[in-house]
């Protein structure tokens, strides 16, 4: 995104991220298509946090995905957007049948005196920086991996229901989490930031992601308890970022046993957050 805007700006140009929504995998291959690493609305905030002027968002249909390549090129970049160049990925892939890549597209924007470029992928910790790579990380639990790669926590946002109430009577009261945006890492306790949708205050979290198996149930839930936090979130949406996993989900003996480990998994949250605290 930086290049893209250094190059609209050499041009006196606006710098524009497309994308789609939905995705065009999840109409061509509904149900298999992996899960979104974020949504349309912290899409559009990152991208315009990385430096893009404007972002537009294509209603995707039969219509665009049976554009071929050239008709893509011809009636959306040069027809709709006035494109005066472009910057992409070496993977892009446009057009019906991903029939269009970014050498084709290199050929036809030289040829419409469009200014092209290709930027290289990023590689860190050995690897590509890919969304697959950052899939895998979440599926294990691995958020640390996913911040580095990403560059900032990965995020997660729900809304805030009414759970079994177990919380408060433990002394541990959470906020239970439903119509969940985002993936969400495997089963564990980690350390977060949590904070309501649109709001700049956000409180240090132990959030536990798994069934509550201590109490016989089988349901994966996301539960977060707020440290140095009582007000009444039920009904709010509450972002969720991920910073350290702390430990495993396990089914517990008693509910003493229970209450030290959470007690304990507080006081981690509080010491791997506390070097960040001046971010509140």
């Amino acid at each position: 995104m930086t290049r893209l805007r250094e190059r609209a700006e050499q041009s006196n140009a606006r710098a524009i991220a497309l994308s789609f929504d939905p995705r065009p995998v999840d109409l061509l291959r509904p149900g298999l298509a992996p899960a979104p690493i974020t949504w349309p609305e912290r899409k559009v905030e990152l991208l315009l946090q990385a430096g893009a002027h404007d972002v537009g968002f294509f209603k995707t249909g039969p219509w665009l995905l049976g554009l071929t390549a050239r008709e893509f090129f011809d009636q959306i970049l040069v027809g709709l957007f006035h494109a005066r160049g472009m910057v992409e990925g070496p993977t892009f892939g446009f057009g019906r049948d991903r029939g269009g890549d970014a050498e084709l597209l290199g050929e036809w924007c030289q040829r419409a005196g469009m200014n092209f470029e290709v930027v290289p992928p990023l590689e860190v910790d050995g690897g590509l920086i890919t969304t697959t790579r950052i899939r895998n990380a979440l599926s294990k639990g691995d958020v640390a991996s996913a911040l580095r790669w990403l560059g900032r926590p990965h995020r997660i946002l729900g809304r805030v229901v009414r759970g079994e109430g177990r919380g408060v009577g433990l002394g541990f009261p959470t906020a239970n989490l439903d119509e969940i945006q985002g993936v969400v890492p495997n089963h564990g306790v980690y350390a977060a930031w949590a904070a309501e949708e649109g709001a700049s205050m956000r409180y240090p979290t132990a959030v536990h992601v798994g069934p509550n198996s201590t109490f016989g149930a089988t349901q994966s839930t996301v539960e977060a308890h707020l440290l140095d936090f009582s007000a009444d979130l039920y009904g709010r949406k509450l972002n969720l970022d991920f910073i350290a996993q702390i430990r495993g989900t396990r089914r517990f003996q008693d509910v003493p046993a229970l209450l030290a480990q959470i007690a304990d998994d507080v006081q981690q949250t509080r010491a791997l957050l506390a070097p960040d605290a001046s971010g509140r």
